[in-house]
């Protein structure tokens, strides 16, 4: 089975991207066959400033080692490195209703949030959709958030069946419904567009002074509190086995204790949680090169599963002649 998960280098590494998309994918490395990219070309639309988008892209890489990716398992480069992409890119636009966009819920999403509405941002879905099918993508790990774009995906490559056969492989989407939506500091999802955002790997004291910011009800601190839509309990509960869990859902019911002590609480088992990542992460931060090596090595891989597709692809479509 082929799986294909893409992040965007457009900041810091949070807790949401490693439970959505992260973690699945490295658990997924032993059984099945894994291709990971770095999405510096839909950072774009967040990252206008070149040098920036450079030194995200290289941190990005830098971390997605240091949480597990492994190169000789799976396939991880860097999305610019296959121009193909590009290629089939503009090619599945001339399959892509205007309507089917106009319906995708991330670019109102983003407009909303004062991102500037251009094409770039418009035809996010149809890039997306060239990133899953020049892979033969069979599953797409995704967050609730996400499955829309796979969906257009899907539509996108029956329609182009239909037209010239069966060239691609029919996607599907995979949702964790344990971590599908990972809530931020202020209970919406958590991602860097709403600045809500827990980041896996910095300094301990930064960290504490975001996780402090976590909105939460006012109740006096004798009197017990409800765990369920607490959002700290909610971000606390991806670290926890079941066991821990119920512990700490009986420090909520017995009163005492105030929300800022379950906020010191939060703190300690995020930073204990990645200790052993962030070790890792020094190691390749000390040996860029060799993180470099890692992603031009997992281009050609990448680039040889992309040719199988895009020639048929230029073949039907009269690009080749």
């Amino acid at each position: 089975m082929r799986l294909l998960t893409g992040i965007q280098p457009s900041g810091d590494l949070h807790i949401g991207n490693f439970f959505g998309s992260i973690r699945p994918m490295i658990s997924e490395q032993n059984e099945n066959e894994v291709f990971a990219f770095i999405a510096n070309y839909h950072a774009m639309t967040t990252v206008p400033d070149g040098e920036r988008l450079s030194q995200l892209t290289m941190q990005a890489a830098t971390d997605f080692l240091a949480l597990g990716m492994d190169p000789e398992r799976s396939t991880f480069w860097v999305q610019s490195d296959v121009k193909e992409v590009l290629e089939l890119y503009w090619i599945l636009s001339s399959f892509t209703p205007m309507g089917l966009l106009e319906r995708a819920h991330s670019f109102k999403d983003k407009t909303a949030k004062g991102i500037a509405a251009n094409h770039s941002l418009f035809s996010y879905p149809v890039l997306m959709a060239a990133d899953i099918l020049l892979y033969g993508s069979e599953i797409v790990p995704v967050g609730k958030d996400q499955i829309q774009h796979v969906e257009i995906a899907r539509d996108i490559a029956i329609k182009f069946n239909n037209a010239y056969g069966d060239i691609f492989t029919l996607p599907n989407y995979r949702v964790d419904e344990n971590v599908a939506t990972v809530p931020g500091i202020d209970g919406q999802k958590m991602s860097k567009s709403y600045g809500n955002t827990i980041n896996i790997f910095g300094e301990e004291k930064k960290q504490l002074k975001v996780i402090k910011k976590i909105v939460t009800e006012t109740v006096p601190v004798e009197e017990p509190k409800e765990f369920k839509d607490c959002n700290i309990y909610n971000i606390s509960k991806l670290f926890l086995d079941e066991n821990k869990q119920i512990a700490l859902q009986e420090r909520y019911r017995q009163g005492g204790e105030g929300h800022g002590h379950f906020k010191l609480y939060l703190a300690e088992v995020i930073w204990e949680y990645y200790r052993p990542y962030r070790e890792k992460r020094a190691y390749y931060e000390n040996h860029q090169d060799e993180v470099r090596e890692i992603l031009r090595n997992g281009a050609t891989k990448a680039r040889q599963t992309a040719l199988e597709v895009i020639e048929k692809v230029r073949s039907a479509t009269g690009i080749s002649y």
